[in-house]
């Protein structure tokens, strides 16, 4: 018997088609308000819904030349449209309902402008499959939706460049340039360093924001486009019905199709059925890969435990605000040029062509630590924009945050970082505290955090702190530029969710929750690390 405790209605007159953006997945945005919402953003400070552009120069627009033809961008241009692989694979109905949609959209004489990139990258073959057969394959071609490859690419960073003249002109107009795209996130500097804006879309609407070339568009008032007659087209015009839908992903996604593509998994690539099982029980290191190089985490590991003590005359690496994603700490896209990345890997030979993304190697620690907080719209409170950079307290020299690191390190001064909400948030990505490990942070200060992150923090033996209720930077006066001291307690006075006092070299003095939540963490932490504890944990049962 089950004994209902609460009755929750559903007005379904308020449920309406949406997007999210422009910077953060959870900021929900209704079609109907694209427009309006986006405009609002173009004048707002700087931040999650805002870009802090002078409102005389909202409706500026930048003329260039892309295969011999003119054409001009403005702000809330759409430069990037890609249906990628997180949200379509098991959904076939808004796969089919894109294919009939862009079906329609060329039978009505509709088009995509030829510098929008636009790509189809989904999870699966099957996918290739059923839009194959039934028919709607050539549609998505003809608008440019080939299918470029199977499993994460756009979302994640891999759209690749975009033309130079668009850069060109972004760059010259400081424009606000879009990308929408399928994925499930969408944080800053993550899909592509030149659309500051994006938004996450179903796939029929990434189609119908790619042929309009905008976002600052009305569905309802305004037309997607001019056929060949002259006549105005509007996106209700070509949508697919649910019905119509429906036919023919009944007709079209069957059984074998699953079975006939997975089957191939283990016969298809004969690159990979012809590699030889290794007979070294230990994996030959290759001392000239940029790509897998052994890390340094167990260097001087022992078996005996080293005995908490404070943290004494801690530095603030970095002085950061609210929602501090892992895309922010560990970004997995694109190598700028003149990052400490790109001079590591160009000191081993490699060309700006041969850099490849940071997702691709994070099996170089080296290239990892360095990658470390180095997205491009990573907001320090000591510098006064977005850039990977920070001050090096004891100079007050402004450097890369790896550079600045480096010199705390080799001088053995301690670091933490001071954070706000939710830091961590985004996707769980390990080298978001393998990174920080490496450049010698100690302990994290946030007003919260997200799950996942603060447990992989304390895996790697890196404390998270968080102030008291009600308190932050900001409340108790914390610039940054102070030395912090974490008076930790002896391993035998070590306790889940314990307080600790900091004292700071101005004489202030202030308590912390620390955030080992759980005996088994304080066991993490005494190791070092998990990492460590395993290793320990192996040696001493072998």
């Amino acid at each position: 018997m089950y004994i209902i405790t609460q009755v929750v209605e559903l007005d379904l007159s308020t449920v309406v088609p949406c997007c999210s953006g422009p910077k953060r997945p959870q900021d929900k945005v209704a079609v109907s308000d694209m427009r309006t919402d986006f405009e609002s953003c173009l004048g707002a400070k700087q931040g999650f819904k805002g870009f802090h552009i002078p409102q005389g120069h909202h409706n500026d627009k930048v003329k260039f030349c892309y295969n011999d033809a003119d054409y001009e961008l403005a702000h809330g241009s759409v430069v990037i449209a890609a249906i990628t692989s997180c949200t379509n694979t098991s959904n076939p109905s808004v796969m089919l309902g894109a294919g009939l949609l862009a079906k329609n959209a060329v039978e009505a004489g509709l088009t995509v402008k030829p510098y929008i990139k636009t790509s189809l990258s989904p999870g699966s073959g099957v996918v290739t499959y059923y839009l194959r057969d039934s028919g709607v394959m050539p549609y998505l071609s003809q608008l440019g939706f080939d299918v470029v490859g199977y499993g994460c690419m756009t979302c994640i960073g891999n759209s690749g460049p975009l033309p130079e003249s668009v850069v060109e002109a972004i760059t010259q107009g400081d424009l606000v340039a879009v990308g929408v795209l399928s994925g499930n996130r969408n944080f800053e500097g993550r899909v592509h360093p030149n659309t500051r804006a994006n938004y996450l879309a179903s796939p029929p609407l990434v189609i119908a924001y790619a042929i309009a070339g905008t976002i600052r568009i009305d569905f309802e008032t305004e037309p997607l486009g001019i056929n060949a007659d002259g006549k105005p087209v509007f996106l209700r015009d070509i949508w697919p019905t649910r019905d119509e839908i429906q036919a023919v992903e009944r007709k079209y996604v069957i059984p074998g199709m699953f079975k006939e593509v997975y089957e191939k998994i283990e016969k298809v690539n004969e690159s990979w059925n012809n590699l030889k099982a290794p007979t070294d029980q230990l994996y030959p290191w290759d001392p000239n890969s940029t790509y897998i190089k052994s890390p340094p985490f167990f260097d001087n590991l022992t078996m005996e435990l080293v005995p908490s003590t404070p943290i004494t005359d801690a530095y603030v690496l970095l002085n950061l605000g609210d929602s501090v994603t892992t895309d922010h700490i560990s970004p997995a896209g694109n190598i700028a040029r003149n990052s400490p990345a790109a001079r590591y890997l160009t000191n081993k030979g490699l060309t700006p062509r041969e850099f490849n993304s940071y997702g691709s190697r994070r099996g170089n620690d080296a290239v990892m630590a360095r990658g470390t907080f180095a997205n491009i719209r990573l907001f320090n409170k000591f510098i006064t924009k977005q850039a990977p950079l920070t001050i090096h307290l004891p100079s007050n020299e402004t450097l890369d945050i790896f550079d600045a690191a480096e010199r705390y390190i080799q001088a053995g001064q301690n670091l933490i970082l001071l954070t706000g909400k939710e830091y961590g948030s985004g996707s769980s990505r390990d080298w978001a505290a393998k990174g920080p490990f490496l450049l010698g942070i100690k302990a994290v200060l946030a007003e919260s955090y997200e799950r996942i992150h603060r447990s992989n923090l304390v895996g790697m033996g890196i404390i998270p702190l968080q102030y008291l209720p009600g308190e932050n930077a900001e409340a108790l006066g914390l610039s940054g530029q102070e030395l912090y001291t974490i008076l930790i307690p002896e391993d035998k006075d070590l306790r889940p969710g314990m307080n600790v006092e900091i004292k700071l070299n101005t004489g202030k003095t202030f308590e912390a929750i620390m955030r080992f939540d759980t005996d088994v963490e304080l066991t993490y932490y005494r190791n070092g690390g998990i990492l460590n504890y395993m290793i320990r944990k192996m040696a001493n049962s072998s």
